[in-house]
């Protein structure tokens, strides 16, 4: 019941860092677009967030991706009065996204997403140790 505890909250957390990831993903596709209108916002960063439940079943807490939360940072600004989408005073507002952040956020993901499987992995291989001992 315990290899199943663990594989079953390994699995929670990669289904939670896979979404984290996904969440990722969009602030950097979303990195350089502007307001589709002068006067609007554009694409404001989302922040993964997550939550603690329990498996009533195995016992076991999982972590859940939760909703994803805006990020409060001002917008970067551009002096570009030419653009569509420049403002009385020329200038265009870009999204409060930092590619470089994202890209920290993002490996930061995948690592966490890594050492969850590895948990799998680990966990597959003592049920498998232990069905061999067992047959012997």
């Amino acid at each position: 019941m315990d290899f199943l505890r663990s594989i079953a909250i390994a699995a929670s957390g990669l289904r939670a860092q896979s979404g984290r990831m996904r969440i990722i993903s969009e602030n950097i596709a979303n990195a350089d677009s502007v307001a589709p209108n002068p006067g609007t916002d554009p694409y404001r960063r989302k922040i993964a967030t997550f939550r603690t439940e329990i498996d009533r079943t195995l016992e076991a807490p999982l972590v859940k991706i939760g909703k994803p939360v805006n990020d409060a940072a001002e917008f970067r600004t551009k002096h570009e009065p030419g653009h569509p989408s420049a403002d009385a005073n020329g200038n265009v507002k870009y999204p409060n996204v930092n590619a470089l952040v994202e890209m920290a956020d993002l490996r930061e993901a995948q690592r966490s997403y890594e050492a969850n499987v590895n948990i799998i992995t680990a966990s597959r291989r003592m049920i498998q140790k232990t069905l061999d001992i067992l047959k012997s």
